[in-house]
Parts: structure tokens; sequence; C-alpha cells
């Protein structure tokens, strides 16, 4: 078991700033959403934003050490999550907060495996130690951020079942597909795939199982891949799946899918913040931070 969790929130939220569909999107939501990080959106009657819930579930999970990957202007999570750059302690987690330096020739930042190779570069202690990777707007439940802390295996992701994610087909249809063999080892992950490729992708109990995000590596193992990211060449970021597949094929060592089939949460665009919010409201009555953990 580990007790390190880096949460991906540097990202330049394009989608996020695209006009809404809805018309139940108020005002206020609407200015948010054009200017935070779509992580820290108010999505309850306390104003507080889905980070939160991740938070809680990470901490009901049994995580200790939060890693907020943020970019040079991340400045509002320091007013929710504490504002010191490193050991913060907030409801008992213990948050720090690297930085995503965008370089001086680019916009926008320079993608995930950049994100991830700043973080790890600026606490270096995490390339001696195992953690768990993830977005900062999908809201993973306690039980996928508790598998991956539990897990024996040194690298491992969550195999979602893609028939469980209650999203759009249209949307469904882009998420990135998985390719596993018999042992459920990572063989290929295909970004939005076409129909012609989906049926090569069906795992042994004929489910299509799908990547979102949220992985564990061993840090020493992982390190020179993510250094050695290579710039992908339509999307031109340094994007984690690539940092993986290099990792399974030039190495002897192997990926674990776990296999889950659950609805995740995603705050990608102005749309998503209304079934968000009424998710928040079914699911989560009260965040009560009190809690002991009990392994």
């Amino acid at each position: 078991m580990h007790n390190n969790l880096i949460i991906l929130a540097g990202g330049a939220s394009s989608r996020m700033k695209k006009p809404a569909t809805s018309k139940t999107i108020n005002s206020d939501e609407t200015a948010q959403a054009n200017n935070r990080s779509k992580s820290l959106i108010s999505l309850d009657n306390t104003g507080r934003p889905v980070l939160d819930y991740l938070l809680y579930n990470a901490k009901k999970a049994g995580y200790k050490n939060i890693y907020i990957v943020i970019n040079e202007k991340g400045g509002l999570f320091k007013e929710f999550y504490g504002s010191k750059d490193k050991n913060n302690d907030f409801n008992g987690l213990n948050i720090s907060f690297p930085i995503q330096y965008i370089p001086k020739d680019r916009v926008k930042p320079f993608g995930t495996a950049d994100a991830l190779l700043q973080a790890v570069e600026q606490f270096p202690e995490l390339n001696n130690q195992f953690y768990t990777v993830c977005n900062s707007d999908n809201l993973y439940s306690t039980e996928a951020l508790s598998l991956l802390r539990k897990t024996e295996h040194k690298n491992a992701f969550i195999s979602y079942n893609r028939d469980t994610l209650e999203f759009p087909l249209e949307r469904i249809s882009k998420f990135a597909l998985t390719k596993l063999n018999a042992e459920n080892n990572l063989i290929n992950i295909l970004e939005k795939p076409s129909e012609k490729e989906v049926p090569n992708f069906y795992d042994r109990d004929g489910k299509l199982r799908v990547s979102m995000n949220i992985f564990k590596f061993d840090g020493k193992e992982f390190y020179p891949f993510l250094k050695n990211c290579p710039v992908h060449p339509i999307r031109n970021e340094k994007e984690m799946q690539t940092s993986l597949l290099n990792y399974i094929t030039e190495t002897t060592n192997k990926v674990v899918g776990i296999p889950l089939s659950e609805h995740v949460p995603d705050l990608s665009s102005k749309d998503d913040i209304v079934t968000v919010k009424a998710y928040l409201k079914k699911h989560y009555a009260l965040l009560d931070w009190n809690f002991i953990y009990k392994n």
C-alpha cells in the first residue's frame, strides 16, 4: 500500500470555456467556468467545488499525502486548500502544490506527462515510492482509489466497463479504449477509436474497457519514461498515455487493468455542471471529514 495521490489540475480547461447548450447554467456558474479551474467551480450549497469530493473519497480510501499539480496562475487552489507550497493540513490530508510551468515558446501547458514529470521532479521523494495519479475534474469513487492504493501490482489502472458509464453514446465513443490480455495486462490504449477499431478491444468477458486516467505507478521505474516522453505529433503535447505505452513496450514490466463497473462523474464542459451538481446532491448529503479511516 502507499499513501500518495497526485491530482492533475494545471490544464487550460479549454472545453469548459466554450458556451453551454443548457439554459439551466446560471450567470455565476458561467463566470466561474470561464475564469476558474474547472475542479474549483462551486457545485454545492456551501460553495465548495468537486475537488472537495475527490479529496474526501481519497481520505476515505486511506491516502494521506496529496499533491495537487497547479499552473502558475493557480493561486485560488491555495485559497481553498492551504497557503503554503507544501504540507498544508486540510481535514487531515497533507496537501502540497507542484507547479506545471509552461515553456516560454508555448501558450498552453505541455500535457499530462509533462505535468506529472514536473510534480515528481519538484517532489523527488515520489521517485522512490509508489503513487496514484488522476485527473482533478473526475470524481473517482472511494472504491476505485482504494483498489489502486491497496493493489500488490507495482503498476495498475482502473479499467472501467464502458457500459456502466452514464454518458451519451456519442461522448462515450470518444473515450480511450484499453486492450488487455488474458491476465488483464495492458497491451494498448487507443484514443478516440473509430467504429472499425472497436471490435478489436472486447475483453475476455465481452466487455469494452476504457481508461478514465487513474493509474498507480512505481515512481522509480516510471520516471525515465516521463523524462523521455516524446511530443505527440498531432496534439503537440507530452501525454501520459504515450509514456505508459513506451513503458510496457520497452520493458518487461506490466501494467494491470483492474476491472470496475461504475459511473465516473466528469466535469469537462459547462453542460456537465448541472449533471455533476445533481450527482453530488443525490450521493453526498454531507461531507463528514471527522471519520477515522480503518484499513
